[in-house]
């Protein structure tokens, strides 16, 4: 158990890190679904309308929330492309998650607000 916790501290520190592009970006989500507890989904039904999103996970995974978001590539979004995003404060995945905040906002402008700038530094 304990070397379990030393790899995934090792593993989101590792991504966190200015510079640090030791993970791939593939192995980290990978990673993190299956390890991680699911925090929350916004749906590509709830994303209908968006123009860019298509589905938003959350996942909390050793005190540390990474979100997994798929982005159209066109505006049907059959092409689509994953990133993740890492160090997410639990204050932000909320206020993306409920719009308590905003609450004339789209999911979009949120996720742009509050999510966009931890992209991960992986590759």
């Amino acid at each position: 158990m304990k070397q379990i916790v030393t790899f995934i501290s090792v593993m989101i520190l590792s991504v966190l890190s200015v510079g640090a592009q030791e993970v791939s970006c593939s192995d980290l989500m990978e990673y993190v679904q299956q390890n991680g507890f699911r925090k929350g989904t916004i749906n590509s039904y709830q994303l209908f309308n968006s123009s860019w999103l298509k589905e938003v996970e959350a996942y909390s995974i050793e005190n540390v929330i990474v979100v997994i978001a798929e982005i159209k590539r066109d505006e049907w979004g059959i092409n689509t492309k994953k990133y993740v995003f890492c160090g997410i404060p639990s204050s932000n995945w909320n206020a993306f998650y409920t719009g308590l905040y905003d609450t004339n906002t789209t999911f979009g402008e949120r996720f742009r607000k509050y999510i966009f700038e931890y992209k991960c530094d992986c590759d």
